[in-house]
């Protein structure tokens, strides 16, 4: 323990991770937000609506579609959850590079960020929407609400909280998966800690950047909690 101290966590070593945090720390951070965000948000503008088709959809749905359509969607999103994000970042560079113009960097890591989480966010809509109480939803239709009204002013406000705190649950991981990121050129916490981190051999910067990212989770955390509490109407009666 005291060699592993000695060896990590000199004088020498430390100053030199001071230096780090102290000029890149805090613009990383700032690169990891905007990857987080920027991915979250595109992957619920395409997660969510898959979601709400795959509930309607369902045979058993409130405007059942045909089953071969169903089948593929279900496994095409499977596929992709099923894929380590790791390797999906490498097979999806030429898509990348066509789409941003390069496979490394800030703007490009988005791309497989998208990919990836976007059925899993599909997958928490689904299992949200799935929670609404049927009897609420076939009172709709009986007093002859179409499929559209019934999914916005029914299912979806019935499901805000539940839908809050899967986004909540999305956010998260995808922070994760941002970290991961650096491993092949994406900015952000993730390619600080590999770089000026794992690569130099100085934990303290890896420990830092752990500690940052940890702190970022507790607060999409909290914040999303608090915001669900604050949207549940059970909780206002």
């Amino acid at each position: 323990m005291n060699n592993y101290i000695q060896t990590y966590f000199n004088p020498d070593k430390l100053a030199k991770a001071w230096d780090v945090i102290r000029t890149d720390f805090l613009a990383q951070t700032g690169v990891t937000l905007y990857i987080t965000l920027m991915a979250t948000l595109f992957a619920i503008l395409i997660g969510l609506p898959l979601g709400v088709l795959l509930v309607t959809g369902d045979a058993k749905g409130i405007r059942p579609l045909p089953k071969p359509l169903m089948s593929f969607l279900n496994g095409f999103i499977n596929l992709l959850r099923s894929a380590p994000f790791i390797i999906l970042i490498v097979v999806l560079m030429p898509i990348t590079r066509a789409i941003v113009g390069k496979a490394v960097g800030n703007a490009a890591v988005i791309v497989p960020l998208i990919i990836a989480a976007f059925p899993f966010v599909a997958r928490l809509v689904e299992g949200s929407l799935r929670e609404v109480n049927p009897n609420i939803i076939e009172m709709s239709q009986s007093m002859g609400a179409s499929t559209w009204e019934t999914v916005f002013h029914v299912m979806l406000p019935e499901s805000v909280p539940s839908l809050i705190t899967s986004f909540t649950t999305a956010i998260t991981t995808i922070l994760g998966y941002t970290a991961m990121s650096g491993a092949v050129g994406g900015g952000g916490l993730g390619n600080l800690a590999i770089t000026q981190g794992q690569q130099r051999y100085n934990q303290a910067v890896l420990i830092a950047a752990l500690i940052v990212l940890v702190i970022l989770v507790q607060v999409f955390q909290s914040f999303g909690t608090w915001l669900a509490r604050k949207s549940d109407k059970r909780l206002k009666q």
